[in-house]
Order: C-alpha cells, then structure tokens, then sequence
C-alpha cells in the first residue's frame, strides 16, 4: 500500500459518497486519518513508510525503547512509537499528518456534526465508528479519571458522551423524530488487549460479559452477542427483544425501509424486528471468532470441532477451542456450562447438518459427526 498516494479501495468504492477514517486501528500503523482516500495533512516532502515485518533503520520501537513510553505494552504492541504509545507495525514520515490519540474521539465526533449539519436537505445514512474503548485506551484529559476504573471505564465514559452529545445535535436540526438511531458493537468484551492500563486491577465486581461465557476472539456467547440498540423517538417503543439479528441484517432492513430493492442472500430483511413489532428474526445464523464458526439457532448454540488452547492466555478468555462438540440450550443456561451434545445427540444432529448446509461443502475443520 502506497499511502502517499489515493489509497483504494475505500469507503467511496463501496458506496458512500464521503469517508473520513482512520488508517486501521489506533493501536495499528500509519497512525494518520484518510479523507476520500487521502491522508489527511500529509507533507509530500515526508513521506510515509510502513512495514509490517521490519523496522526502518534508526526508528525507536516499544521493545527496545521503554524509556520513550507514556504508555506500557503488554502483549503484541511493541513496535513503532507514536505519541509515546508503541503500536503494531512500523512506520516512518509523515510526521505532520500524525493524529493526537486523546482528541480522537473529539475530532470524529466533530466530524459527524459537522456531516449532519451541511448535509443539505437530501436524506442520508452516516456511518459514524467510535474508536473508544479499543485499546489503546486515550481518554481526553477531561474524562480521566471520571470512572474510577481507569483508563477502559474512562473511555466508555467518553464514548457515551460522544453518543449524547450527537443525538443533541440531531435533536437541534431538527431530526431526532426523523431519524432511525442503531448502535451496536463488533465484538464482545476484553479487558488486557495488548496494554497495561488497570483495566484488569481496577474492574472490581462489574462483569463486562453479564455473565455469558468467553468474550472477544471467543465463540462462546460473551464473543458474539453483542449490544444492539435501535431507536426511533416516537416511532419505537422501548422494550427489551430476544429476536435473532445480525449486523448483516442491516442492508436489507433499511433497503426496505426506504423502499429499495436489494439482491442479497446473507442479509434477511427484519424491519419489523428493529422497530421493536416483532420477535420473529432469524430463525439460524452463522457466528464467527478469529475466523472460526459455529451457529446459534433458536435457542441453541452449537460450536464444532476445533483445536487450539481452551483458554487464550494473553487476554485470558476462553476461546470455545475444543476436541468434542459443544451444545448449549440458552434459554435454560445463558452462561453455557453444560454441554448437552452427548445428551440430545437428535438435536447435535440437527445443528450440525444445518451449520454444514448454510457453511457449505468447503467447510473441513470438524470431524464426521458420529452418534453414539
């Protein structure tokens, strides 16, 4: 990638008509945000480097230079330096277009005010992707110390002001009312992912998972059931849904909304499940964790065959890693501690022909199911 350069594909070749992202992630080299495809800032005369596997003679990392560090590694980030945090990957120039990690959250918020109050009178989806609470966890100076949880309870601090202070300003044009408001994460929770920062220490009796089993990189419930809200002032009554969906979900459910036509075989249309008149939403979906899959139907969740660690060490979660079948009847144990597979091998069965009707043929990490 030549990011001296248009960086492509980007959001504008997928169908938004304006991006402003980030590079990666805020753990993850260059450390610079991109508008329409163009690093934002970017001096030609200092150009940007990045690399992967090798550093660039003469650049300070994590590893070899603590002394740099405002922020501590862990685990994985321990390369270049940027702001005193170490990240992943190497990177070199671009010195000007460098973002200030603890006014991120500021600066994409303002962003999409800025969007929502020139939009002109043409209707519009935003996409706005908070970077709060992904490591490395940078909450502006007002907001430390705000949670008494350190850094990680500062920044959903943060977060949540970010999300108030937006549905104010959708409230002062005018638009609330008009608007359909869906929030949602793309994993479950970790605590240590790749920093020391007390979010371990300093969690005290608060359970980030609710009492599902795993979290992030897990496919255990605490991995992929995920927070997913939908609102409408004075259009969707507020009650708490059990119904099945997924973020996939989303493309044809507000195709239909507006009365577009989409061909999708992966996104079912469940408008009425987001405005809360329904509970009849998926009836099976595929869930996935660091590449592997296993599937939740009705009130059942299925994990094949897998090998690997039980446990993930470094972020001390469990994975769902094991040589024999798992099956959990969620209604009746939310946590997943009793595995039923040998118990009901009619519904294993069931589930297991059904993952490898939707995976397909392709799928060859679990073994032939046989039934005792």
């Amino acid at each position: 990638m030549d990011w001296n350069q248009k960086v492509t594909p980007g959001p504008n070749e997928v169908g938004f008509d304006y991006s402003y992202i980030m590079a990666a992630t805020q753990d993850r080299v260059p450390t610079v945000y991109i508008e329409n495809g163009n690093v934002v800032g970017l001096d030609p005369n200092d150009p940007i480097q990045v690399d992967y596997q090798n550093n660039f003679e003469g650049e300070p990392t994590g590893k070899d230079n603590p002394e740099l560090l405002s922020m501590k590694w862990h685990h994985g980030h321990n390369s270049s330096i940027v702001n005193g945090i170490p990240r992943i990957g190497f990177m070199k120039g671009g010195e000007a277009a460098k973002w200030s990690d603890i006014d991120m959250a500021d600066h994409f918020l303002a962003k999409a005010q800025d969007y929502v109050k020139n939009r002109g009178e043409e209707p519009f989806f935003l996409y706005y992707a908070l970077q709060q609470p992904h490591v490395p966890r940078t909450p502006h100076p007002r907001f430390v110390g705000e949670s008494r949880m350190g850094p990680r309870g500062d920044v959903i601090v943060e977060a949540d002001w970010c999300i108030g202070e937006f549905v104010k300003t959708l409230e002062e044009e005018g638009l609330l009312e008009n608007t359909l408001i869906i929030l949602s994460s793309d994993n479950g929770p970790v605590l240590n992912d790749g920093y020391y920062d007390d979010a371990v220490e300093k969690l005290g009796d608060h359970d980030p998972s609710g009492g599902l089993r795993g979290g992030k990189y897990s496919l255990f419930e605490a991995g992929t059931k995920l927070p997913f809200i939908s609102y409408w002032k004075g259009t969707i009554e507020p009650k708490v849904s059990d119904a099945l969906i997924c973020q996939m979900d989303l493309l044809a459910s507000l195709a239909s909304l507006v009365e577009v036509e989409v061909t999708s075989t992966d996104s079912q249309p469940l408008l009425d499940v987001l405005m809360g008149q329904s509970e009849d939403g998926r009836d099976a979906l595929i869930i996935e964790a660091t590449s592997r899959t296993a599937l939740r139907k009705g009130d059942w969740a299925m994990i094949p065959l897998y090998d690997g660690p039980a446990i993930a060490e470094q972020v001390n979660i469990e994975l769902g890693n094991a040589k024999e079948y798992q099956l959990y009847h969620l209604s009746e144990d939310r946590g997943q501690q009793m595995n039923l597979a040998e118990a009901n091998p009619e519904k294993l069965q069931e589930m297991v022909a059904t993952f490898e009707e939707i995976r397909g043929s392709e799928f060859s990490s679990t073994e032939p199911l046989e039934l005792k």
